[in-house]
């Protein structure tokens, strides 16, 4: 089952006027200032034009509600819904020229996270067939990157770290900088709280080996073709909780997953993934 519980709005509101005031800019709707009367109201239905599933509705609607507080919204479709083409999503309602302002910034929340949801769900479902996980990274778009690990979940995926200081990801360049894999797990030793979790990228079944005699959580696997995989597993035998990551692409998802992984990280769900083609139909009154 995924995770439909988004992210407090808080976190989200200076978002949307930071994106609201970029497309306002200094003069404000110039078009719908002039071309529409002030005391027109308008009935908007939001539908969908691909098959998909819907994620971000929550903060679209309220991208309305921060133009006119006149604004109402029924939701039809809500998060988590699956959809095909003509499926109307939700109705709104209000001042037209307010409606029509909202209506680019609604969208392209919408469509961006509704799009990685829909990838994420192939993904996801492809993964869950070798009893497998789908994890999204921090690749994500500066400022959105909550949003968008929302959109992973409601996709049927999970999340990954969220920041730097959400664990201990041990990589290439930070084993590089502290003079080899052992020198950085004796400096991790007994310096992190017992709640911090410790995962460390390897790139050989060589780098494994030496992990397998330290006490971490689990090993990222990175850049191991599907062979590569399952050796790699069988030497882990269950010791720790495996990884793999590295130019992973949704129709690769099903081989790697095989290799009997218990998660696949793909930058490419938040960083890559095509928005869903939404729409407003207007009907004015």
């Amino acid at each position: 089952m995924f995770d439909l519980t988004p992210p407090p709005y808080l976190v989200y509101e200076n978002l949307l006027k930071t994106a609201l005031m970029e497309d306002l800019g200094l003069a404000g709707d110039l078009t719908s200032e002039v071309a529409v009367p002030a005391t027109a109201r308008a009935r908007t239905e939001i539908n969908t034009r691909h098959d998909g599933r819907i994620a971000g509705l929550p903060m679209a609607l309220d991208t309305f509600r921060l133009v006119s507080p006149e604004i109402t919204v029924e939701v039809l479709r809500p998060d988590g819904s699956d959809v095909t083409p003509g499926d109307v999503i939700a109705v709104v309602e209000g001042p037209a020229r307010a409606v029509l302002t909202g209506e680019r910034v609604a969208l392209n929340i919408l469509q961006r996270l509704s799009g990685i949801a829909t990838v994420t769900r192939g993904a996801a479902r492809d993964a869950a067939k070798h009893g497998a996980r789908v994890a999204c990274t921090r690749k994500t778009t500066p400022g959105l990157r909550a949003l968008e690990k929302y959109a992973v979940r409601v996709g049927g995926g999970v999340n990954h770290r969220f920041g730097l200081d959400d664990g201990i990801l041990v990589k290439d360049n930070h084993i590089a900088a502290a003079g080899g894999l052992d020198a950085v797990l004796d400096r991790i030793k007994g310096r992190v709280g017992h709640m911090v979790k410790v995962q460390v990228e390897v790139d050989s079944l060589d780098q494994l080996e030496v992990l397998l005699k330290r006490p971490v959580d689990a090993v990222l696997l990175d850049n191991m073709g599907p062979d590569m995989l399952r050796k790699a597993v069988a030497l882990v035998a269950g010791r720790m909780v495996t990884e793999a990551s590295g130019g992973i692409r949704p129709e690769m998802v099903a081989d790697y997953a095989a290799s009997g992984v218990d998660m696949l990280s793909l930058g490419w769900l938040t960083h890559s993934a095509p928005s869903l083609d939404l729409g407003l139909d207007f009907s004015f009154r």
